[in-house]
């Protein structure tokens, strides 16, 4: 064997041991690029660039499985979990019996996060109103939202399988509450590319006090290759790290080089068949593109004052306001998936920083104009129809007061058997409640909706049947609702 033979099998050695950690799948190209494993049927979204290109360009735009109702999301994710019972899910018997223990027969072999013993009902401190037409009852802490309900498609019997953070949300994000498979985002621009070419498919916004538990597994590509992660723009610097040229390259040379690269890794492709080599291309080509289309993307200080005074926006300060208006720029510019994540909505009582009476009014206020200003601010320009809006947390707050150590202050420990979702726009019949929990709250007694259902729901208003988008890995196909999850044809329109 001569020595380029021996370079190549020992380069492929390295990759295997490499990628081993989450397995061997992603090794295999020509699989990766099969039209079987992209979703298929009448063309409803156009390519902006040639079949010859599709070899270095992973994310252009495919083909769905029937016409969808949604081009884009904006998925709100309120890290933390909100508590339903504060703001959508009226329960006047938890109030009538607030104070009283609880019933043991409805907790027994119940397990918690941090409540110990027999705890305490725990009525709501907050008035609840019926609002619109729908008469959808909305807490006071939601004055904004509360105007845009006929828009809007409540859930109130979510359920989740995981009652700690991070595997709730990486449970929420990728369809399993171990990492390593790849987030919704990436699924939906694996599935269906992207209608732009100047921004990447998938884009994650963070504002709040910190990172979500599940860190950046919550968007990351898994087995997929990482073409299609999410790409985390950020609110301070430049919004993408390394988007600006280094002192001294001109836009010239930097073109050159690119051109030069291109040409070396297509060769090292073509000999190694590494996937990784495709998402290299391709990034520095959308990064090039990037350079220009960033900078005005990201200056929302050229919006009309109007817009400001809606949103509460203040260019140049991170906040969930800026990062709304921003989600709505980027569906204008086709991005296929924006993720807004706000954490701190983890609202323990132990203390004033994490209680119902100071916290969680802090994050309402700094959340609630923002997202009903986006339904009005996409629903004016004719954008909710095609835009899917999605609201919610990883699972929900208990009936009960936490109490932990004796804390005299009100909050609510983990509850995943029922909490509250909403949605909007993109095929969503706005007005309607789905789901009903028991008088106090506990457990699901109509329509539960799993996160499964929840996935596979949000696919079909993308127009891809979610039994259908699959990607084999490790010997198996994969989907991002695993072996389960049904449309839940009550959101409907």
């Amino acid at each position: 064997m001569d020595d380029s033979q021996d370079s190549l099998r020992e380069m492929t050695r390295r990759y295997f041991f490499k990628q081993s950690g989450f397995g061997i799948g992603a090794a295999a190209l020509t699989a990766l690029l099969n039209e079987r494993l992209f979703a298929q049927g009448v063309s409803h979204t156009k390519s902006t660039t040639p079949a010859s290109k599709s070899d270095v360009d992973p994310a252009v735009a495919k083909l769905t499985h029937f016409a969808p109702k949604a081009k884009n999301i904006i998925y709100l994710f309120m890290a933390g979990a909100p508590s339903q019972l504060d703001l959508f899910d009226y329960k006047p018997k938890l109030a009538e019996y607030h104070g009283q223990p609880i019933p043991e027969e409805l907790i027994k072999g119940e397990r918690f996060a941090f409540i110990k013993g027999t705890p305490t009902l725990l009525g709501s401190p907050y008035s609840f109103k019926q609002h619109s037409q729908s008469g959808a009852a909305v807490s006071s802490l939601l004055p904004h939202l509360s105007k845009v309900v006929d828009d809007i498609a409540i859930v109130r019997s979510m359920h989740t399988t995981q009652f700690n953070h991070a595997p709730a949300q990486i449970f929420m994000n990728t369809g399993h509450q171990i990492i390593g498979r790849p987030s919704m985002g990436s699924w939906l621009t694996y599935g269906l590319g992207t209608e732009s070419r100047e921004l990447p498919g998938f884009v994650v916004l963070l504002s709040g006090e910190n990172q979500p538990d599940g860190g950046k597994s919550c968007w990351g590509s898994g087995f997929l290759p990482t073409v299609y992660q999410g790409v985390e723009f950020r609110s301070k610097g430049d919004p993408v790290l390394f988007i600006t040229n280094p002192e001294g390259v001109s836009p010239e040379a930097r073109r050159h080089s690119l051109d030069v690269l291109g040409k070396l890794n297509r060769i090292h492709l073509a000999d190694v068949g590494d996937p990784e080599i495709t998402t290299r291309i391709a990034s520095y080509e959308m990064a090039y593109r990037m350079q220009s289309s960033v900078p005005e993307l990201t200056d929302i200080a050229k919006e009309p004052q109007s817009i400001h005074e809606m949103y509460g926006t203040e260019p140049g300060k991170a906040s969930f306001a800026n990062n709304c208006l921003l989600s709505r720029r980027l569906v204008e510019r086709g991005v296929r998936f924006v993720q807004l994540y706000h954490r701190g909505w983890d609202n323990h009582g132990t203390g004033r920083g994490d209680d119902l009476i100071n916290k969680l009014p802090r994050l309402c206020r700094e959340t609630d104009r923002a997202a009903a200003a986006l339904i009005k601010d996409l629903k004016q320009r004719g954008l909710l129809d095609t835009t899917l809006v999605v609201w919610g947390g990883e699972f929900g707050r208990t009936p009960m007061n936490e109490g932990r150590a004796g804390s005299k202050f009100m909050g609510r420990d983990h509850h995943p058997r029922a909490f509250t979702m909403w949605m909007a726009g993109g095929g969503i019949k706005g007005g309607v409640t789905v789901g009903a929990t028991d008088e106090l709250g506990y457990n699901i007694v109509e329509d539960p909706v799993s996160v499964n259902d929840l996935h596979a729901t949000i696919l079909h208003l993308m127009g891809l049947d979610h039994t259908r988008l699959t990607h084999k890995f490790q010997g198996r196909d994969f989907r991002l609702t695993d072996v389960h999850g049904e449309v839940v044809k009550k959101l409907l329109a």
